[in-house]
């Protein structure tokens, strides 16, 4: 699905939307569609979601503080963010999220990639596990979790429910 549709999706769903999960690893422009994405997705949230859920390859900190500009007006009880590359994105949602308590749940997960001797090695870091950070949203009665406790895995999902 291209990301035009994505969007298009969104905007006319919008009023019947309560779970989102975005998973854009790899474009042939480089990090192009997770902009475009971050961009626009804004403006077509609904003013409440149950849960979002981004996993993007690369986030650019200025993109992502816009997006959350654009989606001012939207509560999310859970919000995921994951990515394996990308720029630091904590101040922005400190900024727009935390200080304005648009959310109950975050997780956040930055993993980096390293190939070494002929094999993949992976570096996950955790918001959960700064518990400074963790102590401070806990003050704006934000819970952070661990991003694979929160995340809903869709085949379980559809298992559990039908």
């Amino acid at each position: 699905m291209s990301t035009y549709q994505i969007l298009f999706l969104v905007k006319n769903v919008k009023q019947n939307l309560n779970y989102l999960s975005i998973n854009i690893w790899y474009d042939n422009n480089g990090t192009g569609c997770s902009s475009m994405v971050l961009s626009d997705l804004g403006y077509y949230l609904p003013s409440k979601l149950e849960y979002l859920c981004f996993d993007l390859y690369y986030i650019k900190a200025n993109e992502f503080e816009e997006f959350l500009k654009k989606s001012q007006n939207t509560f999310i009880k859970k919000l995921l963010i994951n990515s394996i590359e990308g720029q630091d994105i904590l101040p922005s949602i400190k900024k727009y999220i935390m200080k304005k308590k648009r959310i109950k749940y975050l997780a956040i997960s930055d993993s980096s990639c390293e190939y070494t001797f002929g094999s993949y090695s992976y570096n996950i870091k955790e918001l959960f596990s700064l518990k400074y950070e963790v102590d401070e949203f806990r003050l704006y009665n934000i819970e952070v979790q661990s991003y694979l406790n929160l995340k809903i895995d869709s085949y379980n999902y559809i298992k559990e429910i039908i």
